[in-house]
């Protein structure tokens, strides 16, 4: 069955989120959004290509930064309100320079940062 973006189920904004996984180690790398366009775009040039909700722009991943995501395989999750997209990351996926943005955890109440930036 052909797939179609417009199927999904988005907010109120037209929006859903994404998690970008690394494909090769499993890693959660980050979360953003998108919009159906932004999903064809994906799809169409394998290049991931977000909704930036600051910018109210399209953001494709590394375009100024050259931290490339390249689409591996973009699963929907079972309510089709959220996708997962596993990626060959180049670089670090967060804008602070670190492979993930999740890098603080809490551990016994307090907020450790568990990954360093990589400059």
């Amino acid at each position: 069955m052909p797939f179609d973006p417009e199927t999904l189920a988005y907010d109120e904004r037209g929006l859903l989120p994404v998690i970008a996984q690394d494909a090769g180690t499993g890693e959660v790398l980050m979360l953003a959004w998108m919009n159906a366009e932004a999903v064809r775009r994906t799809l169409e040039t394998g290049r991931v290509t977000y909704w930036s909700r600051s910018r109210a722009a399209f953001w494709v991943k590394g375009e100024t930064s050259g931290h490339v995501q390249e689409l591996v395989e973009m699963r929907l999750d079972c309510d089709r309100d959220a996708l997962l997209v596993t990626v060959r990351q180049t670089g670090p996926a967060c804008h602070t320079g670190r492979r993930s943005c999740f890098y603080t955890a809490v551990r016994d109440g307090e907020e450790v940062e568990i990954i360093a930036r990589d400059d």
